[in-house]
């Protein structure tokens, strides 16, 4: 099951990869949604083909607070756009990591790099449930719609606490599931690969975190894009002392999807859902 899924969302982003080496996006022009996701500011800070490459749900710099000198992990770093904001933010004694699965994105990226000038930028091959750097090595995890492409989600967060240093946090673009929504009416509403059917729903993702360690929690609704399922941002933080971990009233506020939350136009809803592509190859 788990090298079907794998083999399943690498064949479509390895194509996605393609495409953009070729110049055009997923959505078949150079606005794709996931690049609209970045200010004008950040998308002039990067190369062409990494804002092409962009195939996100949501924007992680919003959450991640990134600072001078720290080292950042991106999980499923696609084109490496977002290691290449991060690799700004956190300067020349910092250092931005990307780990992706596919061959075909690994290239795009170093590619990316390369164009954009970056020094402190590494790219890494590996599963997202297996993270090839040593325990306590990372200050920041970031992710861009790419959990829920995972095979194994507990392994993920397990991966994330191992990888993060005490008091180290997570800022996280994700799908996520209305808790209504059992697992099977997800996979009903669109593909794995899609980013709809492996999406967690709000208290498993709150309650998967918790149980890796990972305390405070919270998590934001960006937007829905239909069906039940939203977009949202999601921070957590590895307590700086051994311990239970504590999801805390943000975690707790965050099960509910705040009313009047408004639903994405049709083109979004369908390039971050069934119809396009969502994230990046883990």
């Amino acid at each position: 099951m788990t090298a079907d899924i794998h083999e399943t969302v690498r064949l479509h982003y390895a194509e996605a990869a393609r495409d953009v080496l070729q110049g055009t996006s997923c959505c078949s022009d150079e606005s794709s949604f996931g690049s609209q996701l970045y200010s004008a500011l950040e998308r002039e800070e990067l190369p062409d083909a990494a804002v092409l490459a962009s195939l996100g749900c949501g924007n992680p710099m919003m959450v991640a607070d990134l600072h001078e000198g720290e080292r950042v992990l991106d999980l499923g770093s696609g084109g490496g756009i977002d290691v290449l904001l991060s690799a700004r933010r956190v300067g020349p004694t910092g250092r931005a990591f990307g780990l992706d699965m596919t061959d075909e994105m690994l290239t795009l990226a170093r590619q990316n790099a390369a164009t954009a000038g970056a020094t402190n930028v590494e790219f890494l091959k590996g599963h997202i449930e297996e993270i090839p750097l040593p325990a306590g090595s990372i200050d920041v995890v970031i992710s861009n719609c790419v959990v829920n492409l995972a095979a194994d989600k507990p392994a993920v967060f397990r991966e994330i606490a191992r990888v993060l240093r005490p008091g180290g946090r997570i800022g996280i673009a994700d799908i996520l599931a209305d808790d209504s929504l059992t697992p099977e009416k997800r996979a009903e509403l669109g593909s794995y690969a899609g980013c709809i059917a492996g999406a967690l729903s709000f208290s498993e993702y709150r309650a998967g975190l918790a149980a890796a360690g990972m305390s405070d929690v919270a998590i934001t609704v960006s937007h829905e894009v239909g069906g039940g399922m939203f977009s949202a941002l999601v921070k957590a933080t590895k307590p700086a002392t051994g311990g239970a971990s504590d999801a805390g009233a943000s975690g707790a506020e965050a099960a509910t999807v705040p009313a009047g939350v408004t639903a994405a136009p049709a083109s979004q809803a369908d390039c971050c859902g069934t119809g396009c592509d969502c994230g990046a190859a883990e």
